[in-house]
């Protein structure tokens, strides 16, 4: 189970990278895995400092955190 929420995490890193910036609900749709593995895999990459979460309503901004060193 590890190594498929890392892959996924992987992928949303990538879509990340390429897009700047997308809502949950966009990179749901985007990524082809199952809800629970993209949600598990972005909590991974929150937790590690990669990704910015900001609220938005009933939704949520993504995008990647360029320097890691401002966690």
């Amino acid at each position: 189970m590890i190594t498929k929420i890392g892959i996924v995490a992987g992928e949303i890193w990538h879509f990340l990278d390429e897009n700047s910036q997308t809502t949950l609900s966009t990179l749901l749709e985007q990524i082809d895995k199952p809800k629970d593995i993209i949600l598990m895999s972005l909590g991974w990459l929150a937790r590690e400092g990669h990704v910015i979460l900001q609220e938005r309503g009933d939704n949520y901004v993504l995008s990647l955190r360029r320097n890691l060193n401002k966690v």
